[in-house]
């Protein structure tokens, strides 16, 4: 087992991707902190896992809540191996008609969520002294614009952005920042995004998916479970000399 004995801490994995990552990492032997502003679903996963995870209250827009989660990986297994940046909020809207309260909800979860939920974490690993390994969760919507989809893309590229930079000031410290950008995937969020698409492009439910679905050069929209082999292999030893990287893993939307 690739993991065996680490203790990961996975944001907004009470369900969708985050909970596909959590089931794969302790298939591979790790401990796992399920992380969710929802505490109820949080519970509720980690006892469908097992007894190798275990649930925590996790708000990133809350700097308290960011610090009392990882203390509590801290308490529970003695500190923190592994952390993936999971947890966002998706909206869209054209330009014209973007609210502040809808950039500054994405910004403050996709972005700053991600800062200083990798910044607590990094501490937490410094004074640890073991190293230990970050994954950004970003998005093929970092690598590009989209009409209706600018806040959210622009948050998806300053994750990549972000990785860049951690990654270059924590390898030092053997702690190797890397990212995932998936592309369409067919998770619980993608309810929300198809409703906000018929809305704004007046199709009716359904019909945004089904044509995403189509424009996957591989046939398909992704499944969570397809981005777990690479959250598996940046968190392992065989991503030692990884840094600062965003895999692409979208069926081969994007190339670059």
């Amino acid at each position: 087992m690739r993991l065996q004995g680490k203790s990961a801490l996975i944001t907004g994995s009470a369900r969708g991707i985050g909970k596909a990552f959590a089931e794969a990492y302790v298939r591979e032997g790790a401990t796992v902190a399920i992380a969710d502003i929802n505490l109820e679903a949080a519970e509720k996963t980690a006892s469908e896992i097992g007894k190798n995870a275990y649930a925590v209250r996790l708000d990133v827009a809350d700097l308290s809540s960011i610090e009392a989660a990882v203390k509590a990986v801290e308490t529970r297994t003695g500190g923190l191996d592994i952390l993936i940046n999971n947890a966002a909020l998706f909206d869209l809207a054209p330009i014209v008609e973007i609210t502040k309260a809808s950039y500054e909800k994405l910004f403050s979860v996709n972005v700053a969520g991600t800062l200083f939920m990798l910044q607590a974490a990094a501490r937490s690993m410094i004074a640890r002294g073991k190293g230990g390994k970050i994954i950004n969760m970003a998005s093929q919507a970092g690598r590009r614009g989209e009409p209706l989809v600018a806040v959210y893309c622009a948050t998806k590229a300053a994750v990549i952005s972000l990785t860049q930079s951690a990654g270059l000031a924590l390898i030092k410290h053997r702690i190797n920042v890397n990212g995932i950008a998936p592309g369409v995937v067919d998770s619980d969020m993608w309810d929300e995004v198809d409703s906000l698409f018929a809305k704004y492009e007046n199709r009716p439910k359904g019909e945004k998916r089904r044509l995403v679905g189509e424009g996957v050069p591989y046939g398909r929209m992704g499944k969570p479970e397809d981005l777990t082999g690479m959250a598996v292999f940046l968190a392992s030893d065989e991503a030692e000399y990884i840094v600062a990287q965003t895999y692409n893993v979208d069926g081969g939307q994007w190339m670059s």
